[in-house]
């Protein structure tokens, strides 16, 4: 009994940490020309570069906190901080937002300035991926 109960646990938490690795997709509209780097989506969503329309989501999900994380190196409350300050300062505004990733998908594939990140598995081929945080 020990046996199974212990096996069923370890499936469980195989399952749980596949389920929390998704790969997070930073995508542009397929036609656009120009591929940003890390560096430049940082400043993108962070209101410092306006050479795209940035397409945030609403709501504080996995990706989104995968997203930032790893892109701008901030967690949700040096966000909402930052934001905060910028809007407080009038020296920015605060992103356009859409409720989930295939909302984000529609947007940047119907705009072609626009850039936006998603669990890589809703990409379809009207966005193309820049690059992809494992």
């Amino acid at each position: 009994m020990k046996r199974i109960i212990s096996a069923l646990s370890a499936g469980a938490l195989l399952t749980f940490g596949t389920l929390t690795q998704a790969e997070v997709a930073v995508i542009v509209n397929a036609a656009s020309s120009v591929a940003p780097t890390q560096s430049e989506v940082a400043n993108i969503f962070l209101g410092k570069d306006n050479s795209f329309k940035a397409v945030d989501q609403a709501s504080w999900n996995p990706t989104k906190s995968k997203f930032y994380t790893a892109v701008t190196n901030k967690n949700e409350s040096q966000l909402k901080s930052y934001w905060s300050a910028m809007v407080f300062t009038g020296k920015g505004q605060l992103l356009p937002s859409v409720a989930d990733d295939a909302a984000v998908v529609a947007r940047v594939s119907s705009q072609a300035d626009a850039i936006g990140y998603v669990d890589k598995s809703t990409v379809n081929d009207k966005v193309k991926v820049l690059f992809v945080l494992p």
